[in-house]
């Protein structure tokens, strides 16, 4: 019997299902209504439900509310800082059933081949893993990547199981200004899914950039942005990551009328706020907490999102859907207490009996060794451009202080949070360095350097102390990679990762414990953000307004051009 037989079977109860759900209620995204009766599973689809059934296998879930499977609608498993198989160890527990990711981190690193090993994970995990295709690597022209994709370069990737189409068109001014490189690209996905990533864009810019093609947006930080896209056709994301938080100020726009438009994601998230937060079911239950009907947030956590990307087989617990579906305790705390992704249970049984696949990208860095004297940064006028950190988002503001250099160098200047910020070129082809100011992180002594640096992923270093900044920028070539954080010549602490510059090899629960010193001892030298280390990673990402710096160079990002 094939398996369309076999379902039919099962849904009208002539044979017993692969496996029953007894004693649960459903939870009715077209109405809201909390639905009794069992659920039937064949295979990795639901084929009955609000009956009776008998099956091979049942499961026991009295007493709980069974949700759709939640959608991630746009995340980079990367700035998880773990790989593709312990990210679904970690976050499918919480819900996520199917993850949208872009994997442009690993390819700015070691172009396609990273995002060919994202394809091959994806076919051994339990959560369903969407590997959209890069579209900007690099993001622009002002920064040097270890890679570069093209149209051509891209085309051969298409057709695996797990593509959903063309990944955040972060090149906004690219696409606008019909750059024949963007219009290759989205010439390639014409008449397919294609991501939207155009923070502040409107008016007739924004109409221009939608006309090319584009459908989805999560950089909108509020709600007047957000709405001025969802009139014009967008489907809004909002994203709530470990830097970037957006759900407070769009949380207002989300309603049972608005949610069909709007959906869920996390974009960048560790696993300590994993940890101790959790993934969409966080943002789930502070959605209602912050008055946010259940219907609407459910309906953006998983069938908005499915629609959102044309994933038409999921997003509902309704028949002829994947039987992706979360057991939790009440709609208001999300509570999640069980996990089925594809008919599979997440537990750790199941999670051992993955196949694997080897990690790539090792010995990436490759940075020339510096010295003090690199971190210097002189010029003649003493107005100097200054990176604004807005603590919670990606956006910073481009301040402009009077800072007189002395011998030739325009030193940090603690009593008004003016501190170097360097970027090193480490993917061993031009060597490039450059410097500049930051303010926002109170650093008081010592050094913090990283290689997630988006998206180009050099090795971004702040500090106060040029000898603690070449000690930190040095380590990150020694441990291949990572975050190091450094004072009075010796190493804080360290978390190498040693995948491309970007992941560990450890399990997540390593990962989240190497975290907790790290952070403490960010702050043992006074910085006050909550997470420096993501906040520094975006400091280097040219393609979010208003000031950045790359290994070429500090970036009006509203002029899109190199300043100096």
């Amino acid at each position: 019997m094939s398996s369309r037989v076999n379902r039919i079977a099962q849904g009208r109860g002539d044979e017993k299902a692969d496996k029953v759900l007894k004693g649960g209620q459903i939870f009715d995204l077209m109405t809201g209504a909390l639905l009794p009766g069992d659920v039937a599973i064949c295979g990795d689809q639901i084929v009955g439900i609000m009956e009776r059934y008998e099956g091979h296998e049942e499961i026991d879930v009295s007493g709980l509310i069974l949700v759709p499977g939640f959608i991630d609608t746009h995340l980079h498993v990367e700035s998880s800082l773990i790989t593709p198989f312990e990210f679904d160890r970690c976050v499918t527990p919480h819900g996520i059933t199917t993850a949208i990711c872009d994997p442009h981190e690993i390819a700015n690193v070691i172009g396609a081949a990273g995002i060919r090993y994202f394809q091959q994970a994806s076919e051994h995990l339990l959560m369903d893993l969407r590997v959209q295709l890069s579209s900007c690597v690099p993001s622009t022209h002002m920064e040097t990547a270890g890679a570069s994709l093209s149209a051509d370069d891209l085309a051969p990737l298409r057709g695996h199981a797990s593509g959903l189409g063309l990944a955040e068109f972060m090149n906004f001014p690219g696409v606008i200004h019909r750059d024949p490189d963007c219009m290759d690209k989205l010439a390639l996905f014409d008449g397919g899914h294609i991501d939207g990533h155009a923070p502040l864009l409107s008016g007739k810019d924004l109409n221009a950039y939608i006309a090319a093609g584009i459908r989805t947006e999560h950089e909108a930080t509020n709600p007047d942005e957000a709405l001025e896209k969802l009139r014009k056709g967008m489907r809004i994301l909002i994203r709530e990551g470990s830097v970037s938080k957006d759900l407070h100020a769009l949380q207002p726009l989300l309603t049972e009328r608005t949610a069909p438009y709007m959906c869920l994601c996390t974009d960048d998230r560790n696993p300590l706020d994993i940890a101790e937060e959790g993934h969409l079911d966080f943002m789930i239950r502070t959605l209602i907490s912050l008055g946010t009907p259940p219907l609407a947030a459910y309906r953006a956590a998983s069938l908005s999102a499915a629609e959102a990307f044309g994933l038409k087989d999921r997003g509902q617990i309704a028949p002829g859907k994947r039987a992706d579906i979360v057991a939790i305790g009440s709609l208001e705390a999300c509570d999640v207490q069980m996990v089925f992704a594809g008919g599979v249970l997440a537990s750790a049984e199941n999670f051992a009996a993955r196949g694997h696949v080897a990690p790539v990208g090792r010995a990436s860095v490759k940075a020339p060794r510096v010295c003090a004297q690199d971190f210097r940064y002189g010029g003649n006028r003493t107005d100097t451009p200054v990176i604004g950190i807005r603590e919670g988002q990606i956006l910073t503001d481009h301040l402009t202080y009077d800072i007189a250099p002395l011998n030739g160098d325009k030193q940090p200047d603690l009593t008004r949070d003016l501190i170097r910020i360097t970027v090193i070129e480490r993917h061993g082809k031009n060597g490039n360095i450059a410097s500049g100011f930051v303010r926002g992180f109170n650093l008081k002594a010592g050094a913090i350097a990283s290689t997630v640096c988006h998206d180009h992923h050099n090795i971004a270093c702040v500090g106060v102390d040029y000898d603690d900044m070449a000690l930190a920028a040095n380590r990150l070539g020694e441990i291949e990679g990572g975050f190091v954080v450094t004072r009075d010549g010796k190493v804080l602490a360290e978390l190498p990762l040693p995948v491309a510059g970007l992941m560990s090899l450890d399990r997540f629960e390593t990962v989240h414990d190497q975290l907790i010193p790290l952070r403490a001892a960010a702050a043992s030298l006074g910085v006050t953000l909550q997470e420096p280390f993501l906040q520094l990673a975006f400091l280097a990402l040219p393609v979010i307004p208003a000031l950045k710096i790359t290994d070429r160079g500090m970036v009006d990002v509203n002029r899109f051009e190199i300043i100096g």
